[in-house]
């Protein structure tokens, strides 16, 4: 029953944000017009996603302890296969995404079981040495499969009719937020079995796992097989946000803004990941936008050049909140209640 009360919030939390394209009210300065407009919608797509992939991330890093510097190999994995499929195979979208899932978890299997003889810092490099390459793959274009510097577009014939147009951004909306429900179930099942188990005792000493018999090599492969298929997933419903594949998805820059949104929001935390990788990935956008507007040039100088720096505002948050508040937002939330309900 105790169970059953725990998962209300997530629940209400749920039917909220599903109910979020029936609802035309403005909320100035905070999005782009109408809640349920195009614009809106698109962003909170695009963040919605964000918040599963990082998601995907905080099992390997979070729950498993692992830093892996590689992680946006899967997510580009999702991505690009899907578009390849679609375009050199002319799958349509649900089996070139099931061809993505296949190949980003038959990856995962060679990535892990390789990256994994090695721990510590030597396993950080392993990965990111596997996902460099990819990176170059994708920018060399090979047989022009990849698009290069210009990404792949999604074949539109292929498409379901609902998830294209201006008009049915409420569907790609709701795509994104299932992915994110997926996810947020696939992680809360793995925890309570005893795979999850096994990882959270490798996170915590993983020669004292290894002694109470835990077989550590394989909670570790598992770990990065279940958060490369959910990455790969992610990099699907990205693919379809966007219209296309992306070679940003491929590069160093982008797991390690992930491992921003996880630290941010509280490593090893469901609500963390997906609070840090909703939050990173709105104020980017806006800040984004608010670098181009006309505000800031009514500022003083100094004031102004830095908020027209995203990255240095946002930079400066995450210091101040890993200073104050080194277990993330969630971690800052929890002590807030326990000192409400200690007073």
């Amino acid at each position: 029953m105790s169970r059953h009360l725990k998962a209300l919030p997530a629940l209400g939390l749920l039917v909220l944000l599903a109910y979020l394209p029936y609802l035309p009210v403005e909320l100035p300065g905070v999005l782009p017009g109408r809640v349920n407009g195009p614009g809106s919608m698109q962003l909170l797509a695009i963040c919605l996603t964000m918040a599963g992939i990082a998601l995907s991330y905080d099992v390997v890093f979070g729950r498993t302890g692992l830093l892996s510097f590689g992680h946006a190999l899967f997510v580009a994995a999702g991505s690009y296969l899907t578009a390849i499929g679609m375009a050199s195979l002319s799958l349509p979208l649900p089996l070139a995404a099931l061809l993505a899932l296949v190949g980003t978890t038959v990856l995962a299997l060679v990535v892990g079981g390789i990256a994994l003889r090695v721990g510590g810092i030597a396993f950080a490099m392993v990965t990111l040495a596997f996902a460099q390459a990819a990176s170059i793959i994708v920018l060399r274009n090979p047989g022009d499969v990849t698009g290069g510097e210009e990404g792949r577009s999604l074949d539109r014939d292929l498409m379901p009719d609902v998830l294209l147009g201006v008009n049915n951004a409420p569907y790609r909306y709701w795509l994104a937020l299932a992915f994110v429900a997926v996810a947020w179930l696939a992680v809360a099942w793995l925890s309570r079995t005893r795979a999850g188990h096994a990882m959270a005792a490798v996170r915590e000493n993983e020669a004292r796992a290894a002694v109470l018999g835990f077989d550590v090599y394989r909670a570790k492969l598992i770990a990065v097989v279940v958060a490369a298929f959910l990455g790969g997933l992610g990099g699907v419903v990205h693919a379809v946000v966007l219209g296309g594949s992306n070679p940003h998805l491929t590069t160093a820059e982008f797991t390690l803004s992930l491992l921003v949104m996880v630290v941010l929001g509280g490593a090893g935390s469901r609500w963390g990941a997906v609070l840090g990788g909703f939050l990173y990935t709105y104020a980017d956008s806006r800040l984004v936008n608010l670098s181009g507007s006309s505000l800031l040039e009514s500022l003083p100088g100094a004031l102004g050049n830095v908020l027209s720096q995203p990255l240095f505002v946002l930079g400066t948050f995450f210091v101040i909140v890993v200073y104050f508040a080194p277990t993330g937002l969630t971690g800052l939330g929890h002590r807030v209640l326990r000192r409400e309900r200690v007073e």
